[in-house]
């Protein structure tokens, strides 16, 4: 089982000094750096070229392309991404219900044709009812997980199908489907959601599913509860867990930068929240890491929640603070649960992708040493 790293993409440059735009995360709107400041136009080309090519040479396998009602086109943003890049692939998160299911497909599809291989759907079925609503949506969110499994179900279909089909769902309704772009290997769908109903259409179509970053025991209930929701469709789904490295070279002074980090959070997250009428409330995986943070800062060895408390648990919020050997280490922790990508950001986007080369060839050198990731949660 080997190894995937995911980094983030955006496409304004930041600094550590003030307030940012929010933008999405797996499950809904989050802030993409809780303690940084907007510089610029909310689109630099040059910036994202520059973001894109440092986590290619730190040895990322894929960037994740979020979304929001108020995020620049995705599609756009990957296709720079992958053309201005050799290896390093896109991670592109898709909300459904504002796009066709067969449009989106060949979408997908045509950007594969253009970067084979470098092409994954990240769906986001969405969490917060007040984003949803930017873009037109009112659907609950029981009917929008529903609306996610039939919009797979027609994907799936325009992906594969030789010849025309025809489908009937409570949501589509397609008559002679084809498309004459198909990718040529399968493209990866990643999933997220903590609910009943998240995991329930998450186990039937997800290839990869992830989770936030919750302790050690929290993620090896979720790998089994997935692993059974798979199971009636004989899938047998990898994953992932998100989180927020803080290493530094010894321990202390880790913490020393952590310290700082909360404290620009504190001082930022009620604007932040007041401008974009953000509420984490109703989502099910921001309330199991309130749930975590209430019970103490840190859990396992060196997971910290203090961030996921003071934002009200908005999306990617849970770090990892220690030295770069203590947070790799940490990190196989997580892969000898039977997690194989790691999708870690830090909270000063250009300068950690840089420095995460080193985090990353850490852990895949501890990986092939140990084996971690070929332990897997018993049944």
């Amino acid at each position: 089982m080997a190894l995937e790293f995911i980094g983030i993409a955006a496409t304004q440059e930041t600094s550590e000094s003030g307030s940012r735009t929010p933008v999405a995360g797996r499950d809904g709107v989050s802030t993409q750096t809780e303690t940084g400041q907007a510089a610029g136009p909310v689109v630099q080309p040059g910036y994202l070229r520059e973001l894109a090519r440092a986590h290619e040479e730190s040895g990322f396998d894929r960037v994740l392309v979020a979304h929001s009602s108020a995020s620049p086109d995705g599609f756009t943003v990957a296709d720079q991404i992958l053309t201005h890049t050799d290896r390093l692939g896109v991670l592109l998160a898709h909300r459904p219900g504002f796009v066709s299911p067969t449009l989106a497909a060949r979408k997908y599809a045509t950007l594969d044709a253009f970067h084979p291989g470098r092409v994954a759907l990240h769906v986001i079925t969405g969490g917060d009812d007040a984003d949803q609503a930017r873009d037109g949506d009112f659907s609950d969110k029981p009917t929008r997980y529903r609306r996610t499994d039939d919009f797979l179900d027609v994907v799936r279909k325009e992906w594969d199908s030789t010849e025309p089909f025809d489908h009937e769902g409570e949501f589509y309704r397609v008559k002679g489907g084809f498309s004459a772009v198909r990718p040529a290997a399968p493209i990866p769908v990643y999933f997220g959601g903590a609910s009943a109903d998240a995991v329930r259409v998450g186990g039937k179509h997800a290839d990869v599913y992830a989770f936030w970053g919750e302790p050690l025991a929290g993620i090896a209930e979720r790998i089994r509860e997935v692993r059974a929701a798979a199971a009636p469709y004989g899938r047998e789904p990898r994953f992932s867990v998100s989180l927020r490295p803080i290493p530094a070279a010894t321990e202390e002074q880790a913490w020393e930068r952590a310290t700082e980090i909360l404290r620009l959070t504190e001082e930022r997250v009620g604007e932040t929240s007041r401008a974009f009428h953000l509420d984490h409330s109703t989502q099910r995986g921001s309330q199991r890491l309130l749930e975590y943070a209430a019970q103490g800062d840190v859990h396992d060895k060196r997971l910290w929640t203090a961030i996921a408390r003071t934002t009200g648990a908005a999306g990617n919020s849970t770090a990892l603070v220690g030295s770069y050997e203590q947070v790799a280490e940490s990190l196989l922790d997580y892969v000898s649960l039977g997690v194989s990508t790691l999708l870690i950001r830090g909270f000063s986007p250009l300068a950690d992708a840089r420095d995460y080369g080193t985090l990353i060839d850490l852990v895949r050198a501890g990986a092939e040493r140990t084996g971690a990731g070929r332990l897997q949660v018993p049944a």
